[in-house]
């Protein structure tokens, strides 16, 4: 399942980003492409941005993909885990599930740790249970 992490760092602020879990919603880089800009090596670029504005736009990101954490955990307050967990079914695409929560697949446990995570609906993911876009590429209706 979800497997390589790269690791930004800015001052006390780490950006996490997790390839395998992105649904390329586009959200960080139209949101925020002075930092998140796919077209540049590396991709992440935490010092165009103030910690705080990299931690909005992060917040957008349905599939938990991109995250966030301070190395002083008191100081983690937006990026904390919620105790509630909240799921949405997008329309033409994956289910998104905002919140901790356990899910099994194929005899596996897996814990989610993160915030959100968006898993696959339309069966053509190659990255079950997670959704890697691709209901778009198959014109999924649901």
């Amino acid at each position: 399942m979800a497997g390589l992490k790269k690791t930004y760092k800015k001052d006390n602020l780490s950006v996490i980003w997790q390839p395998d879990l992105c649904i390329h919603s586009t959200n960080c880089f139209k949101g925020l492409s002075r930092v998140f800009n796919p077209s540049k090596k590396p991709w992440v670029n935490v010092e165009a941005a103030s910690a705080d504005e990299i931690v909005n736009q992060i917040d957008k990101c349905p599939s938990g993909a991109l995250s966030y954490k301070y190395e002083n955990d008191a100081e983690d307050k937006k990026g904390s885990i919620k105790k509630n967990t909240s799921i949405n079914v997008s329309d033409n695409g994956p289910i998104l599930i905002n919140g901790p929560v356990h899910i099994r697949y194929n005899g596996t446990e897996i814990v989610n740790t993160s915030r959100n995570i968006a898993l696959c609906r339309c069966g053509h993911s190659s990255n079950k249970p997670y959704c890697d876009g691709s209901h778009k590429k198959y014109g999924f209706k649901g």
